[in-house]
């Protein structure tokens, strides 16, 4: 079985069992997290599509781990101006592992 949710903006495909990096939820390591924007639920040829959210659909996961994504570089240069300007910035995740889906 399946999934699709929406969490920090971002859509994605599930199962049980997966790890996934999401967007900073407020949680300890350890805690349960239930999804309930569940857009859509599947298993084999039986998909259930939800307008815009499947009514009684539920995902559980449980908090993995916390933790900052590599440095990514930003540059911004004009040339033969003598400008040149470089920036860094790391992102928050949260990594949970999926336990259940419920259609």
């Amino acid at each position: 079985m399946y999934a699709v949710i929406k969490s920090g903006g971002k859509q994605y495909r599930v199962q049980e069992g997966q790890f996934l990096k999401l967007e900073k939820i407020e949680s300890e390591t350890g805690a349960k997290i239930t999804f309930d924007d569940v857009l859509l639920v599947g298993e084999g040829d039986d998909v259930k599509i939800g307008e815009p959210v499947v009514k009684g659909a539920k995902v559980t996961a449980e908090v993995v781990a916390q933790g900052r994504h590599p440095k990514i570089r930003i540059i911004k240069f004009k040339r033969r101006k003598h400008h040149m300007k470089t920036m860094g910035h790391r992102q928050w995740f949260t990594q949970v592992k999926i336990t259940g889906i419920k259609a």
